[in-house]
């Protein structure tokens, strides 16, 4: 079987003896449906596709504690081929203590995308919108044993209690509009930014601790004032003076 990696282009050099089979790469031929590749990623994880939420739920139940993930291989809205969604594959995934990751196009086959899927780490953080999911799981009677460990721990050193909100449901707190009402530049650097911008800010505030959100609070206020956002690829910008000071530069005598 031809084992190629994530990103990498093919070549046609001699391969070395491959190794012996496990139960990710056996599971994956199953499953396989346009190709009978099992493709690695630069990590090592699987790449690994799954007509339903049947499937995935059985190969999770043999393998959710034996392995460090895998890239689940979605078929493109476009195309009739059966395939689980990214809704019933979060599902899945909360029920035995996983959670999705970072998503990626599919090499070599435009028919399909990836999405990681991974044990969930300790100390990772919950967002409101999981919380919710989980507990109609729980209701629902389909939580197994490891996703309700995941739940109990987060319950237990308050991050459950912490989870984060949805970008559409994050608002500016208090402390940090009075913030920006004390400081002219950041507050007016703030204003112009866009949603996604807006919720990277934000997102750092609710994801602070008690005892370092006025710390954190201040490091952003002393980025924006400069034209900085935190945590985007954004170059800083140039801030515009305030138009007070642009509109006494036009009432002076020529």
């Amino acid at each position: 079987m031809a084992v190629t990696r994530a990103g990498a282009r093919s070549t046609n050099k001699p391969r070395t003896a491959s190794k012996p089979k496990n139960p990710v790469s056996s599971q994956a031929t199953t499953f396989t449906s346009r190709s009978k590749r099992v493709a690695q990623t630069p990590n090592d994880l699987p790449i690994l596709p799954f007509p339903n939420a049947a499937a995935f739920e059985s190969y999770l139940q043999e393998h959710h504690a034996t392995i460090p993930g895998l890239h689940l291989k979605h078929v493109k809205k476009s195309f009739s081929i059966p395939s689980i969604s990214n809704t019933e594959a979060l599902e899945v995934a909360l029920c035995f203590g996983w959670i999705n990751g970072q998503g990626n196009s599919c090499p070599e086959e435009p028919d399909y995308y990836l999405a990681r899927y991974t044990p969930r780490r300790p100390k990772s953080t919950w967002s409101q919108i999981n919380v919710k999911l989980a507990e109609r799981l729980i209701e629902e009677g389909r939580m197994r044993p490891a996703g309700q460990a995941a739940i109990d721990a987060a319950k237990a050193d308050g991050r459950w209690e912490r989870a984060y909100s949805a970008p559409t449901n994050m608002t500016v707190p208090a402390d940090f509009q009075a913030a920006l009402d004390a400081n002219a530049a950041a507050k007016s650097f703030f204003d112009t930014l866009g949603k996604s911008e807006r919720y990277l800010v934000l997102l750092k505030i609710e994801l602070a601790s008690l005892a370092a959100r006025q710390n954190r609070i201040q490091a952003l206020i002393d980025n924006l004032a400069v034209g900085k956002v935190p945590g985007s690829n954004t170059a800083t910008r140039t801030l515009a003076p305030p138009a007070s000071r642009v509109r006494k530069a036009r009432t002076k005598p020529r």
